[in-house]
């Protein structure tokens, strides 16, 4: 159960740590040797995406990084059996990330019963409100995973107990409005905003969205459970290459 894992982990680290990536790029090969790096960096979970055409919640480093995967060939297939690899190699929890057109298209029990098959732990679906989602809840549900669901500084303490109360695992606070690889403020609105996410769920609490150094992360210390590092990773790949990664990872504790 990922939620028992993270208890157990957030007793031995002041704040743990996730890492995104997208799930093909620079190329299938380089990603399993950046999730081999990131795991021996000390990361705690990682989220894995899942290549698409239209990822509204991203900015332009993870947009132009699915748009290259899916034009080079990349198929939803094959980023599900990577993922089945490094969850068999790798000793800490993967969930899955992307849109929910992958999911429909699919077929939403058959994409939930794989990830179920490959040993993956929970889902962000970040375009899917449990309003419109009953059939993929239900799967996870049936499936024993986790649906990550997402908090946002617009959203009002009464949404965020009603999201609360379909999430499992931990949620996912955004930390401000916009898309992925923006700057972030670390102030006192981004802690005031985390205090009410706190009081609306008892749930461990991830922050992304502008996290980028060990700064940011330090900040985050005692106001959440765990920051979320993505788009700064793609950067330090494309500017100094995949060896680059893991001390990038371990340079944030």
């Amino acid at each position: 159960m990922l939620e028992s894992y993270l208890r157990t982990r957030m007793k031995e680290k002041d704040i743990l740590l996730m890492t995104h990536l997208v799930l093909g790029y620079p190329s299938f090969e380089d990603s399993f040797k950046i999730i081999e790096a990131m795991v021996s960096a000390g990361v705690d979970l990682m989220e894995l995406q899942i290549p698409f055409s239209d990822p509204i919640a991203d900015g332009p480093v993870i947009l132009r990084a699915n748009q290259k995967t899916l034009a080079e060939g990349a198929t939803v297939r094959e980023s599900l059996d990577l993922a089945k690899r490094v969850a068999e190699i790798f000793d800490i929890p993967f969930l899955i990330m992307t849109y929910y057109n992958i999911l429909f298209k699919y077929g939403t029990d058959r994409f939930v019963a794989e990830m179920a098959d490959r040993q993956l732990k929970g889902a962000i679906i970040p375009d899917l409100p449990p309003e419109e989602g009953a059939i993929y809840l239900k799967a996870m549900e049936k499936q024993g995973l986790a649906p990550i669901l997402i908090f946002s500084p617009a959203t009002s303490l009464e949404r965020m107990k009603y999201l609360s109360s379909s999430a499992k695992g931990f949620v996912y606070c955004v930390a401000r409005k916009g898309v992925t690889g923006q700057d972030t403020s670390f102030s006192k609105e981004l802690g005031a905003y985390l205090s009410r996410c706190r009081e609306a769920t008892g749930l461990p609490l991830a922050v992304g969205f502008g996290v980028k150094q060990k700064e940011d992360v330090d900040f985050l210390k005692g106001k959440a459970d765990i920051a979320v590092i993505g788009t700064q990773t793609i950067r330090i790949v494309e500017e100094d290459g995949v060896g680059a990664v893991e001390d990038f990872i371990r340079g944030l504790h």
